[in-house]
């Protein structure tokens, strides 16, 4: 395990700020703005840290941090890099009342909380928790309300999280990384969207709710300003024709709902009287005429009767139906002269 000393820190500078020989070892840290102490298997930060007062970026990911380390002198901090160490709670970042950028990604924080103070931070990076089994991140509210304002690119990808509700104040977000959760709710995401007007990337992948009929087509309806759907670009094109296909299937759906309203039939099949099937076939053969009618009356003579069809304007409401949806039910009047044998007798079928 490695403590940060101040070697460390001097070798732990870009090849562009180096020390000048005129220069005493605090003058220069003084005059530090970026530190990459990443990878150097640190476990614990000491207070020589506390000598970069200007320092503005800060990488100390992959390494072996229990705790964030006391920044308080560090009160320039804009960029904050923490992920992959083992750290186990939001703590000691009130004074980094700068910070922009935040990385806390793949540490084994249960809860996000602790950012009360952070009130101009436009990224959290907080994916892959190692979690407990079983357990999802929580959300202080607290914390999210006072980002609210600010937050504009939030990664939570990875995290168990089964719900968005608690991320709804968010208003100002424009980017979203969710993905290898359990988000199931197409109705909660559709709510949701509603109130991110500012969302322009949404990131989903790995979620059952990718599963969902047209998922991707319903979210893109969803959404107002979205140009990135799991990675991929939404044309405009696509969008107005996805919206255009939308209008068109509410405003047939609002007439079916007010036909069944005011109880009159919804399709031609109903007025005709026929099953649906039998009616299409029905309408696929070639529509009766007065010669068809003749010779369907001499098909059906039988030894006892003689069938007659009653032709009047229900006929030709018939013969028209394909072409005119008809205001009153059609019927077909039978009339039977003399008796006629049933197990001979030819049904009017389509």
């Amino acid at each position: 395990m490695v403590k940060l000393t101040i070697d460390l820190i001097a070798r732990g500078t870009s090849g562009y700020t180096k020390k000048k020989r005129d220069e005493t070892m605090p003058q220069y840290l003084r005059r530090l703005t970026h530190l990459y102490l990443e990878d150097k298997n640190i476990d614990e930060v000491g207070e020589d840290l506390a000598l970069c007062r200007n320092l503005i970026v800060l990488y100390l990911y992959d390494n072996s941090l229990a705790k964030i380390p006391l920044l308080h002198h560090n009160c320039n901090l804009t960029h904050l890099y923490l992920q992959n160490n083992g750290i186990s709670k939001i703590e000691n970042l009130s004074s980094l009342t700068r910070l922009t950028k935040l990385y806390l990604g793949g540490n084994k924080i249960t809860v996000l909380e602790g950012l009360e103070k952070q009130e101009h931070l436009q990224e959290l990076h907080f994916e892959n928790q190692h979690l407990p089994p079983g357990e999802k991140l929580l959300f202080d509210p607290r914390s999210l309300r006072k980002l609210a304002k600010s937050l504009q690119v939030l990664n939570v990808s990875g995290n168990n999280l089964d719900s968005f509700t608690d991320l709804e104040c968010l208003k100002n977000l424009n980017q979203l990384m969710a993905t290898d959760n359990n988000l199931n709710d197409m109705k909660e995401l559709a709510h949701i969207l509603g109130q991110w007007t500012c969302m322009c990337r949404l990131e989903l992948m790995g979620n059952p709710i990718c599963h969902k009929a047209k998922y991707r087509d319903r979210v893109i309806i969803m959404s107002q300003k979205l140009a990135v759907l799991d990675g991929k670009e939404i044309t405009e094109t696509s969008r107005q024709f996805l919206r255009n296909w939308h209008a068109s299937k509410e405003t047939q759906k609002k007439r079916h709902d007010e036909f069944i309203r005011q109880g009159m039939p919804t399709e031609i099949s109903e007025l005709s009287g026929l099953p649906r099937k039998q009616f299409d076939e029905l309408l696929a053969k070639n529509r009766l005429d007065d010669n068809d009618l003749k010779t369907f009356q001499r098909a059906n003579k039988t030894r006892s009767g003689v069938l007659r069809t009653k032709y009047s304007d229900h006929y030709n409401l018939f013969r028209g139906i394909s072409s005119a949806p008809a205001r009153r039910p059609i019927t077909l009047t039978i009339e039977v002269a003399g008796s006629i044998n049933p197990t001979r007798h030819v049904h009017l079928t389509s």
